[in-house]
């Protein structure tokens, strides 16, 4: 598979490498290591897929081109768009033309998150009760810095996006009422700790995201009737940690079991090959997760611009 890389930035020079001989040409309007500046100057014929890495505003009509023009597209998330209606369309133009759209979220190939996967839909939990998610990383004064990203929802769409997909990785569509519970510009103009909750399902969630951790990390705690699973750290910040305690009644100090990785981030790799099986394939297409995303964030940070504390 020929592919070509959309936005050669920060995601653009890990996609690239990722696709190693795959790779045909890089478009990026300012960066001058790019062979072009507008994907319509690519030939048609020099590629069949496309690793879309841009900022959110242009991801529509970029994809509306590529999609109509029967190249395969693997976009970063989220697949932001101003209404539902175009999301419906992308999905409408790749089912039509027989090729895939795919939104990247390589968080589903961290070996811990698919553990914690495996763990709840076996049952072995029992009746799940709360989860809370938090995700944190030291990017505020580089986001500050940046004329497109200190804007609009801040945070919210940028790593709340990532934990309410995991959210739904593993706990499927019944995910609950949310609402915003805090959010704050500490340091940025647009919200840089933003705290969200979902209520009226099960598990409850507790989902929080901040750029001013300034050691990159995450956490995660399920707890249930028979026990509670832990995630601390991810792959490529490790050590990354996932535990299973099970319950001792009517209490007590848990048996718990652990398993602890130090590696390499392997989430692009896989992803850009599950990506590739997928191309292979033909499908199948389905954006209904990014469709309620799409819902759920604009829902979400027009709420949290409304209550916007300021630096």
């Amino acid at each position: 598979m020929r592919c070509i890389v959309v936005g050669l930035g920060i995601q653009g020079y890990k996609r690239r490498k990722h696709a190693g001989e795959d790779f045909v040409c890089a478009v990026d309007l300012v960066n001058r290591e790019a062979q072009y500046r507008t994907v319509e100057e690519v030939p048609l014929a020099s590629y069949d897929a496309a690793l879309v890495c841009t900022p959110d505003e242009p991801k529509v009509d970029l994809l509306t081109y590529l999609l109509r023009n029967g190249k395969h597209v693997l976009v970063e998330k989220p697949l932001w768009a101003k209404d539902d209606d175009a999301i419906c369309t992308l999905e409408h133009i790749a089912k039509q033309q027989g090729v895939v759209c795919y939104t990247a979220y390589n968080h589903r190939f961290e070996p811990h998150f698919q553990r914690m996967r495996d763990l709840v839909a076996s049952g072995a939990l029992g009746a799940l009760y709360h989860c809370r998610m938090f995700y944190g990383n030291g990017t505020a004064r580089l986001v500050r810095d940046s004329q497109w990203r200190d804007q609009g929802a801040g945070v919210l769409p940028d790593l709340g996006s990532h934990l309410l997909d995991t959210a739904r990785f593993w706990f499927g569509k019944s995910i609950g009422d949310l609402q915003v519970m805090s959010v704050n510009c500490f340091e940025n103009q647009a919200p840089d700790h933003v705290i969200i909750g979902a209520s009226g399902a099960k598990p409850t969630l507790e989902l929080e995201m901040t750029l001013l951790n300034w050691r990159n990390h995450f956490t995660c705690d399920v707890f249930a009737e028979k026990g509670s699973a832990h995630i601390q750290s991810l792959c490529k910040w490790g050590p990354a940690t996932f535990t299973v305690r099970k319950r001792v009644l009517p209490s007590g100090r848990p048996p718990e079991e652990s398993v602890t990785l130090v590696e390499d981030d392997p989430t692009w790799a896989i992803e850009y090959q599950y990506f590739k099986e997928l191309c292979q394939k033909n499908g199948p297409v389905t954006l209904e997760t990014d469709r309620w995303l799409n819902e759920a964030l604009r829902t979400l940070g027009n709420e949290a611009l409304g209550r916007i504390t300021g630096p």
